[in-house]
């Protein structure tokens, strides 16, 4: 019966005639506008159709039980491993993996909400790539305890990828590897560190994209199986996200079993104790898998040569195209022999989740008014759409993408360039909120319909430059007397000032600096103190200048003059400060004669 409950599977050159085809459709549907979703979602450009994200690497793991027995007498937790069995312990979720894989959800559900993602399939994933990061054994801040590395990509029975990372990520400096619990190769992650445009995230904060973070892959690989604008609860796209990850028809049934079973229940268990694969040979011998190698050894089932029996030393027949590969029944122990299993049953297919109606003719713009916001900050008012049928009605649970120009500095959360969103019950689409950014101009936003030929809507948007700050008063800091004598500078910093603007400090606002004549028309000075240009270099960097502009409060409202230098005339002179909006201030400067 043990049978019935475990399957192992094996991926090389049996399935290259499936990779052949599905690859073909992956390239149609990763066509212009899928690179373009990624690119404006402020991401990583999709990577090429004919290199999975994990390139190709050989996986190992069980299917999900089918009814979900009780585990079998004498499973029980030694507190030295992995709890091993069927049933409600497979169900079980170490609890940093099930927090990252929440956390990623939530995360992409904020930023793209229309691809609605659920967490239940990375966990799919993370079990079919890593056996959950394998069992949990993670630290606090979700790394992997020892590196989860993958075949060498070496071209025999997988892709052939040469490093790309120096070693980086996965200790190999002739081929890449895949890496971490989500098992992506470093090319993929970091682009090979070329230009920093992969697909890695920083999904626990900490300011790094760690493959080998749990966080991180998690964040990364929602992203991945959202680019393109997919809807996975759509099951073309959901197909195409997970073919996307590894291009073969066993992993796609597999990780949808998985996605299927854990969306039934699951319940959390402590790192270091979730369950890992468990192989039984026709004795009833058991070993758990772990699906991958940890500190660079490398004894995976199922990951050798093409088309080869594990243990067996000879190479068996091509897997049947759209089939899953053959379960053997033999523990490849040295000296094992083993017995054959019975045949496996064969898993239902997961059912696929309920589809939008294709029915949506139109999308009407809501609101008359164009956007507008000030540069820094936000639009109080937000895009909206209403998608209608042929009579009319509002079309409820319709994807509708809206998209800015790449050339605006504008950005939805995320800082993305590219939402989808679903229509409410009332056929409404409301994007989310969009910050102005600093870039001053008018765009146009884009609303259409995922899918559908319905026209687009256009609408226009406004991003208004900063009002200059504003000051009403300035005033010295201090009301020492300024005084230096004839041919000496003044005290550095000898003029403190604030600026305020109804009582409250004036930041950045600008100020002009003159040394001006007495009298009720005063003029610019052409003795007396003065200022140096700082940005003057050669022989001028010593000519006096007697006004200065491009002065600025700091966060404050204050501003410290720059020296003051003085020439051999002696009296009493003239520092006008003023602001574009008329506030003035006149500052005296006695200067002594020489050797009094």
């Amino acid at each position: 019966m043990a049978a019935t409950f475990r399957r192992r599977l094996r991926r090389g050159a049996a399935s290259t005639a499936v990779a052949a085809v599905v690859l073909a459709a992956l390239t149609a549907s990763q066509a212009p506008a899928a690179t373009e979703d990624s690119a404006a979602k402020g991401q990583q450009p999709t990577p090429p159709a004919d290199t999975p994200i994990d390139g190709g690497s050989a996986y190992f793991t069980d299917r999900p039980p089918v009814h979900r027995p009780a585990p079998p007498h004498g499973t029980h937790h030694t507190g030295q491993g992995p709890v091993l069995g069927t049933g409600p312990a497979e169900a079980g979720l170490p609890a940093t993996v099930l927090a990252a894989y929440k956390k990623a959800a939530s995360a992409v559900g904020a930023s793209d909400p229309g691809c609605r993602l659920p967490w239940q399939l990375l966990a799919g994933i993370g079990k079919v790539e890593s056996g959950q990061a394998r069992g949990g054994a993670v630290d606090a801040e979700g790394t992997t305890l020892q590196p989860i590395l993958g075949p060498q990509l070496n071209g025999h029975g997988f892709a052939l990828i040469k490093d790309t990372d120096g070693g980086r990520y996965d200790g190999d400096l002739t081929h890449d590897r895949a890496v971490g619990p989500m098992q992506f190769i470093p090319s993929t992650w970091s682009n090979g560190g070329t230009d920093g445009t992969g697909w890695g995230a920083d999904g626990n904060g900490d300011g790094k994209k760690d493959p080998h973070n749990v966080f991180d892959a998690a964040l990364a690989a929602g992203h991945y199986l959202c680019a393109g604008g997919r809807d996975l609860s759509v099951q073309d796209d959901l197909d195409r996200a997970i073919l996307g990850y590894n291009a073969s028809e066993d992993y796609l049934r597999t990780v949808l079993s998985w996605y299927e079973f854990y969306r039934k229940g699951t319940h959390e268990v402590p790192d270091g104790r979730g369950v890992l694969p468990v192989h039984r040979d026709g004795a009833g011998r058991t070993g758990s898998h772990g699906g991958r190698t940890g500190g660079g050894t490398q004894h995976q089932h199922g990951s050798g040569a093409p088309g080869r029996h594990p243990g067996s030393g000879k190479t068996g027949k091509p897997n049947h195209p759209g089939k899953p590969g053959p379960s053997h029944g033999t523990d490849p122990t040295p000296g094992g022999t083993g017995t054959p299993s019975p045949k496996p049953t064969p898993t239902p297919p997961a059912p696929k989740p309920p589809t939008e109606p294709t029915r949506l003719t139109v999308l009407e713009r809501v609101g008359d008014e164009d956007l507008s916001a000030t540069a820094g900050g936000e639009f109080v008012t937000s895009p909206r759409v209403r998608a209608k049928d042929a009579a009319g009605k509002a079309v409820a649970g319709a994807p509708v993408r809206f998209t800015l120009p790449a050339s605006t500095g504008a950005r939805f959360p995320g800082n993305a360039t590219s939402v989808t969103v679903l229509t409410d019950k009332d056929g409404l689409a409301t994007a989310p909120t969009l910050h102005a950014g600093d870039k001053a101009g008018a765009f146009t936003i884009r609303a259409t319909a995922v899918g559908r030929t319905a026209p687009a809507v256009a609408f226009g948007a406004t991003v208004k430059a900063k009002p200059a700050p504003k000051a009403d008063k300035i005033a010295r800091t201090s009301d020492k007397e300024l005084t230096a004598t004839a041919g000496q500078p003044f005290a550095e910093d000898a003029v403190e000032v604030e600026a305020t603007y109804q009582g409250e400090a004036a930041p950045g606002v600008a100020i002009t600096a003159t040394m001006v004549t007495a009298g009720p028309k005063p003029e610019e000075n052409d003795k007396g103190p003065y200022f140096k240009d700082p940005a003057a270099t050669g022989g001028d960097k010593d000519k006096p200048v007697r006004t200065l502009t491009g002065l600025t409060t700091d966060a404050n409202g204050l501003l410290k003059l720059p020296k003051i230098y003085t020439d051999k005339h002696a009296g009493t002179f003239l520092l006008r400060l003023t602001t574009a909006d008329g506030a003035v201030l006149t500052v005296k400067l006695k200067v002594a004669p020489a050797g009094s």
